[in-house]
């Protein structure tokens, strides 16, 4: 592909930080991992962050924190509300909770919450709002917010394809309680597979080292919110188990090479942001489009299209001519998540129509965006829809 959807983003000093670990001897969980947590969360602007294997895995211990924190906790049956179009892992911890998800359309511009249809959706019955930045593109947290008002509703984002995203001076993945992160190869940094949780809850930060490994309390400071004061006797304690937990936990060298990426993010972003002024310039005015509306600062994970219900376009038909010529494409995230099959396997309601959902679903699809300068890319590509 002349235009691929991602590409690597590492140089020399990825290389030399996988070797430095290998070398070393010491490939599992260690300080590699513990300098890129303490990184992140200063990059993101957040107290804690917690690193595991994949953003899957962060969505997981996130979602299973809310369980266990000793006031206001979750319990099977409860209510989540979620957008209709996501990738499966914001829904499957949710449902593998015991959670009954109810499914919300979203905006055909935004690609975020049909605000309109969120408003009807929040009822005393929601215990949890799951906020999805999707495609680097933040959510309009003040209106989310205002329609929760006094209401005891918790919210939780999924951050995994907006790291670095910023709503009102702030960065996206801090609005919520929580906020999950991907670092996996196609994202805005990557450290092979990888993900992160950040929190400014001391008790939720707690309760997540204890699920990313086993459920022990051998990760956990000796005074903490999850088993109170451990014991002196390391032999004793490195063997206590108090939550279910998991084995989720990053190589060390995953922790190197994030320590490696987060110094060259700031301008993978920068680019990332200069790429999208020239698309919007191309695309903006194309009737028979409807391009990704920006809502804050996105970090423009990619560059989405969908047919206007006027335009007639064929969306295979597009795709294969742009796939023939050399643009990787593939649709909008999962597309209208809601008609899928293994949703008949979780507890779920669908909130009003999913039009929205669906007209995407049918009539989108997005391509790449890099952490270069793919100008000419960009202008062959406004060249290959002009001719369709």
């Amino acid at each position: 592909m002349k235009y691929p959807l991602a590409t690597s983003s590492w140089d020399q000093a990825e290389l030399d930080a996988i070797n430095g670990v290998v070398t070393s001897g010491l490939c599992t969980m260690g300080e590699k991992v513990k300098q890129f947590e303490s990184d992140f969360a200063k990059f993101v602007g957040a107290r804690h962050a917690v690193m595991v294997n994949s953003g899957s895995s962060a969505n997981l211990i996130m979602v299973g924190a809310l369980f266990f924190r000793e006031k206001n906790k979750l319990k099977p049956g409860d209510e989540v509300i979620v957008p209709a179009v996501s990738w499966p892992t914001t829904y499957y911890p949710l449902s593998q909770y015991g959670l009954k998800l109810k499914f919300v359309d979203i905006d055909l511009e935004t690609l975020n919450y049909d605000l309109a249809a969120l408003k009807t959706a929040i009822d005393d019955k929601t215990r949890l709002i799951v906020a999805v930045n999707l495609l680097g593109n933040p959510n309009d947290f003040d209106v989310i917010r205002s329609l929760i008002g006094k209401r005891d509703i918790t919210i939780i984002e999924d951050n995994c394809e907006s790291l670095g995203a910023i709503y009102k001076g702030q960065q996206t993945g801090t609005f919520g309680i929580m906020g999950s992160f991907s670092t996996f190869f196609s994202h805005h940094m990557s450290t092979m597979e990888g993900g992160v949780v950040v929190t400014d809850d001391e008790e939720l930060y707690e309760i997540m080292l204890c699920l990313r490994s086993h459920g022990w309390t051998r990760n956990l400071p000796k005074v903490n919110k999850v088993s109170g004061v451990k014991s002196d006797d390391p032999f004793e304690e490195s063997w206590k188990f108090v939550l279910p937990g998991y084995n989720v936990r990053p190589l060390e060298v995953e922790g190197a090479i994030g320590v490696e990426q987060l110094k060259k993010l700031p301008s993978f972003l920068d680019y990332r942001r200069r790429n999208a002024k020239l698309f919007v310039e191309l695309f903006g005015e194309d009737k028979r489009l409807i391009i990704q509306r920006e809502i804050g600062s996105s970090s423009w994970f990619g560059f989405a299209f969908i047919a206007r219900p006027e335009a007639g376009i064929d969306r295979k038909k597009l795709a294969k001519h742009l796939m023939d010529n050399g643009v990787e494409c593939r649709p909008i995230v999962a597309g209208n998540f809601a008609k899928n099959k293994v949703v008949t396997y979780m507890p779920h309601t669908i909130h009003g129509e999913l039009k929205n959902a669906e007209w995407i679903d049918a009539h989108g699809l997005f391509v790449g965006n890099h952490q270069y300068d793919i100008s000419q890319n960009l202008r062959e590509l406004r060249s290959l829809v002009a001719s369709f």
